[in-house]
């Protein structure tokens, strides 16, 4: 992803009240707001695709929320929107505006890769992603390829990676998903 800013310093209540009227999705770092890159179609359908596998399995557990939900790291002052995120108990959320609000407790963390936010989502994003207390999972979904990576946080030390590939299946959040039926 090209981190260009767009404007000067603009803070996070005028941030959001240009989000409202805004036909494209932007992302906040203390003051810098930044374009985010539009998504093709199959972005579109690997993301519903991940969510509705996660919907049906955390039922009754967690909520599974789509990419409009804007996440908070007040860690790092950083609103984004991940492709998709899950939220197990009760949602907490930072609030700017009277109804403006965004998640800042997510369990689950996805997002679908492509060729200009890879780099990104796996680099400062993750960095920025792994500030969150309540963090457990960040999933990364191929555009490419059949194939699922997920960053567990551990107990101590380093994050710890799995992947799964065409045939194969993966725990999510004590769920298991499998790779074929995400890309079918």
């Amino acid at each position: 992803m090209a981190h260009v800013p767009s404007q000067p310093y603009v803070s996070l209540e005028d941030f959001w009240a240009a989000e409202e009227t805004s036909d494209m999705r932007h992302e906040w770092l203390d003051g810098v707001v930044y374009d985010m890159s539009r998504e093709s179609v199959e972005h579109g359908r690997l993301v519903g695709a991940i969510m509705g596998e996660l919907g049906i399995a955390l039922k009754g557990k967690c909520a599974v929320y789509a990419s409009c939900v804007m996440l908070y790291v007040a860690e790092t002052k950083f609103c984004t929107y991940a492709d998709g995120s899950v939220v197990c108990g009760s949602p907490a959320t930072y609030r700017v505006a009277k109804l403006e609000e965004a998640l800042t407790n997510p369990a689950l963390l996805v997002e679908v890769l492509s060729d200009s936010t890879e780099k990104y989502d796996r680099g400062e994003k993750f960095a920025h992603y792994m500030r969150i207390p309540s963090l457990q999972e960040y999933v990364l979904v191929s555009q490419h390829e059949r194939r699922i990576e997920v960053y567990g946080r551990p107990q101590h030390g380093r994050w710890i990676h799995e992947m799964a590939e065409a045939g194969e299946s993966l725990t999510l959040h004590g769920c298991v998903i499998n790779v074929d039926a995400v890309y079918a």
